[in-house]
């Protein structure tokens, strides 16, 4: 196993609470990225107690943690490293109380018989967040514990104000860890290194170089089951609020004083500060054909399953540049991308017919998916004879540097980061909160849903939307393989 750097990990082992130990995200992702990080050695010594809704024991939960292994882990589970996890497994019942948790705990910080920390991790509804949040209080839990909290934090400015004071009657902010996963992902940090560590990119990081960017997370997936939850939120609040502005924040925000949690927190913040009220003329709203016949959703519904918009960042760094985002479920493609549009040349000396400005302005990609993978296209001579210009692009993708296995998966690392206290990729109760402030007006007077068809990019508005411009996606030309010749 290779050796964990120096300050990757905790200090302190982790009793580690995992409310909906049983539930689909704990599944799929929470108890196999677990794993991965006990076995993997990033933790000094873990124990974790799962709880959830079901009559479960001890025995009972280990099972179902394997079954979790076995479908859904990424990686080979031995059976040395599955007996390893094994025993640090126990299960409480939320049924048992407050006083069975406190037990739990009592035991499993006895076993590791040194200091340690807790996590707890609250993989449950909004609506049972709070509950759960006074039973901690009422077992004593507060102390030396961090508590990760999953989406959505409110849905308007009251409900976010009010959630976030029930919280603080319980834990302290710095005890707070909103989470978003797609800030876990190392793209998105990759967008960090890629302006503040090169001299090439961040002198024309502003409105004098960049005429638009866009951000465009569409899916292709439906709802399965959740469309209880999804009718009392919709694709706003659901991406919009939690993912896709926290990502303008990464791309938009002034260099922070150091690569510090408090600094990187803080300028993310003054960019939602500096963002102009969303207006809902700016707005496209849609819903695509067939919602409304599945189980557990309104034969009425006017929830949006797709919503494209475009906001304003009122600052020296931006004023006067769109940022365009877009997401919707059931669409053509699965992709997350950044595109970043650089301003044209203000004059063109190539001759009619050359091809100069045929495709669109020169683009910065970012692919924010699992494996990172940037592209920058632009203009180029054609070989032969006479001035014939073509689109080129440079790309770079993680897969060529043999460090792709090195990646944690989006959980992983912010169950880390959570452990260590590293708020850097989290969410803050200003930020949150100022959100959903520059969001009140399109909540109260949303545009009308218009239908989409499955399978397309939604919506024809959202082609007016963005226009003279056009949508990134779909690209014309795809990644290049590396593996395929000449590609």
């Amino acid at each position: 196993m290779a050796k964990i750097p120096p300050g990757v990990g905790p200090r302190f082992p982790q009793v580690v609470v995992l409310v909906g130990a049983t539930g689909d995200l704990a599944r799929r992702k929470l108890l196999p990225g677990l794993f991965h990080l006990c076995s993997a050695g990033f933790i000094p010594g873990c124990r974790i107690i799962g709880v959830s809704l079901d009559e479960l024991d001890v025995e009972g939960f280990r099972a179902a943690a394997r079954s979790a292994l076995d479908e859904f882990g990424s990686r080979k589970t031995t059976p040395a490293a599955w007996e390893a996890f094994a025993a640090t497994l126990d299960y409480v019942p939320l049924s048992a109380g407050a006083a069975a948790l406190r037990a739990a705990v009592d035991r499993a910080e006895a076993s590791l018989g040194t200091e340690c920390q807790r996590l707890h991790y609250l993989s449950v509804p909004p609506s049972a967040a709070l509950t759960v949040v006074r039973t901690l209080g009422e077992a004593g839990l507060v102390e030396r514990s961090r508590i990760v909290m999953e989406k959505p934090f409110g849905t308007d400015l009251a409900s976010a104000v009010a959630l976030n004071g029930k919280l603080h009657e319980v834990f302290q902010e710095e005890q707070i860890f909103r989470i978003d996963h797609f800030l876990g992902k190392e793209p998105a940090q990759n967008i960090l290194a890629f302006r503040f560590a090169n001299g090439l990119f961040e002198p024309i990081w502003n409105r004098n170089f960049i005429d638009h960017v866009q951000i465009d997370v569409p899916e292709t997936l439906g709802l399965g089951k959740r469309a209880g939850f999804y009718e009392q939120t919709g694709a706003y609040r659901d991406m919009v609020v939690t993912h896709l502005f926290q990502i303008l924040a990464f791309m938009a925000m002034e260099p922070p004083t150091a690569l510090e949690p408090a600094p990187i927190s803080e300028e993310k913040n003054k960019v939602f500060r500096s963002m102009e009220p969303i207006q809902p003329g700016d707005v496209v709203r849609g819903q695509y054909s067939g919602y409304r016949g599945e189980e557990g959703v309104d034969p009425d519904s006017d929830t949006e399953t797709f919503i494209a918009l475009k906001c304003h960042i009122d600052n020296w760094r931006w004023a006067g540049v769109p940022f365009y985002l877009r997401t919707g479920k059931r669409m053509a493609e699965g992709q997350r991308i950044i595109s970043i549009a650089f301003r044209e040349p203000p004059k063109s000396m190539f001759p009619p017919g050359s091809g100069v400005g045929a495709q669109g302005p020169d683009h910065l990609t970012f692919d924010l998916a699992d494996a990172s993978k940037m592209s920058l296209s632009f203009y180029g001579k054609r070989p032969g004879p006479g001035m014939r210009l073509d689109k080129l692009s440079l790309q770079f993708a993680m897969r060529d540097t043999g460090m792709a296995g090195e990646v944690l998966e989006a959980y992983e690392r912010l169950i880390l980061d959570a452990m260590r206290g590293d708020r850097t990729l989290f969410t803050t109760a200003e930020g949150i909160e100022r959100l959903w402030e520059v969001s009140t007006q399109l909540l109260e007077s949303p545009p009308p849903v218009r239908l989409y068809e499955q399978g397309s990019w939604g919506p024809k508005p959202v082609h007016q939307l963005i226009a003279p411009h056009a949508w990134r996606l779909p690209f014309e030309r795809a990644w290049r393989d590396p593996n395929k010749v000449g590609s």
